[in-house]
């Protein structure tokens, strides 16, 4: 009962268990066992905190190695995930993200010109389509339409299958989910079969040294004893970049765009800020640092509407946290949606305002839409700086409102909360491509 209400109504369930036990409370799921939820900063610290060797991440999101593959850096612990780690995180510096924003603000803008010219419509899909199509160029590399499409359309049919899908949920409760497996694996053999061939593709092409895609840094990257990632290391890991990057940015630009136009205020002001430093010019990154309050605005939605509610940590020897004496082989987890919803550290929590975080940097391990410690998510300023781009580029191009007043309820899209709706919204003007 209590998997079908994590399935079915997962934020009743979890404020309903808060309300009643506090901010550390048990819930049973079917494969899983005994999920220790916490929404204390200072419990939080502790499992952040500790020793990778006592809390395993990899350990506890095996449910996704069908998908991911078992040299994902989500699902590796001590050694093999540092190494795989320090072999990605060039990729992701700070400063290589300024090489990507005419990218991302050229696929936008792409998208847009396929939007109607004016009426209603859903938005999720076109987020989707933007942040795909920003992987498949800036992670992948790929250039040409066609290959862009083919390996899109089949990758897109994995992730709806193995993450999306709302049946990919009861897939964990095995007289469920076998046929929904066995489509699911055969799908994933095709779709490998076209990534093995881009990264030969790309082997034979060499010249790695003078691209900036991903793929490329992966390939010429060395760990400390010289080696290379070999061709399965690199399949699972681009595949983790995709399922990390595509689905949960689209579904966060959707619930920014949700809240954004719900509250007048918050839109009109966003407006000014664009029309002031973009004006009617292409959005690039020398706008994007002069963008406080639309950088204030993504926080804000990432706190009130996470995509991923918690995540997980299994012990490895009995650990006590909060007072209760917990046994090796439990989960832990530091539950993002309760945190991010506590009033001692969020007054009126409910409410969307961005203004919280101009001239304010969270306390530690009380904003976590990115996991923490050594394990946070690898692509947060990838993220961070595409829905910037992203949205900056549409609403300083399109006048939008939401189509209905009743559209802000969340809605379980396999391992993601997404809008009920898919964020349906009127387009009243668009500024010429």
């Amino acid at each position: 009962m209590q998997t079908l209400n994590w399935v079915r109504r997962p934020i009743p369930f979890m404020e309903e268990l808060s309300a009643k036990y506090g901010d550390c409370f048990t819930i049973k799921i079917v494969q899983a066992g005994p999920v220790v939820c916490v929404s204390h900063p200072e419990t939080i610290r502790q499992i952040f905190a500790g020793a990778p060797a006592v809390f395993h991440a990899g350990q506890a999101a095996q449910i996704l190695a069908p998908l991911l593959g078992k040299h994902s850096v989500l699902l590796l612990d001590g050694k093999p995930h540092m190494r795989q780690r320090k072999l990605m995180l060039p990729s992701f510096h700070g400063e290589r993200m300024k090489a990507y924003a005419d990218a991302m603000a050229q696929i936008t803008r792409d998208v847009m010109n396929t939007w109607p010219a004016d009426g209603e419509f859903t938005l999720q899909p076109h987020t989707q389509q933007i942040t795909l199509n920003v992987i498949l160029k800036t992670v992948f590399g790929i250039e040409e339409a066609d290959r862009m499409r083919r390996l899109g359309d089949q990758l897109t049919a994995i992730i709806d299958l193995g993450t999306s899908s709302p049946r990919a949920m009861l897939s964990i409760i095995p007289a469920l989910g076998m046929g929904l497996r066995a489509k699911f694996a055969r799908e994933v053999r095709k779709a490998d079969k076209m990534i093995y061939e881009e990264i030969e593709r790309r082997r034979q092409q060499g010249n790695h040294e003078h691209r900036t895609d991903v793929l490329s840094l992966l390939l010429s990257a060395t760990d400390e004893q010289g080696e290379s990632m070999s061709d399965l290391e690199l399949r699972d890991e681009l595949v983790t970049l995709l399922v990390a990057g595509h689905e949960t940015t689209a579904t966060s630009l959707a619930w920014t765009f949700e809240r954004v136009l719900s509250n007048r205020a918050v839109y009109d002001r966003l407006k000014s800020e664009l029309a002031e430093v973009v004006g009617d010019a292409p959005v690039t990154d020398a706008h994007i640092a002069k963008l406080p309050y639309l950088d204030a605005t993504v926080r804000e939605s990432l706190r009130l509407r996470p995509i991923i509610p918690m995540v997980a940590r299994q012990l490895q020897v009995p650990v006590t946290i909060r007072g209760f004496a917990l046994p090796a082989g439990v989960v832990v987890a530091p539950n993002i949606y309760l945190t991010h919803r506590r009033p001692d550290l969020y007054p009126e929590p409910e409410q969307f305002k961005p203004e919280r975080f101009l001239d304010f940097k969270p306390k530690p391990y009380t904003w976590l839409p990115f996991g923490g410690g050594v394990r946070r998510c690898l692509g947060m300023a990838f993220a961070m700086y595409e829905m910037k781009v992203v949205m900056a580029t549409i609403l300083s191009r399109a006048d939008l409102s939401l189509a209905s007043a009743s559209s802000d309820r969340m809605a379980r899209r396999g391992i993601t909360f997404s809008p009920s709706d898919g964020s349906r919204v009127v387009i009243r003007a668009r500024a010429a491509a």
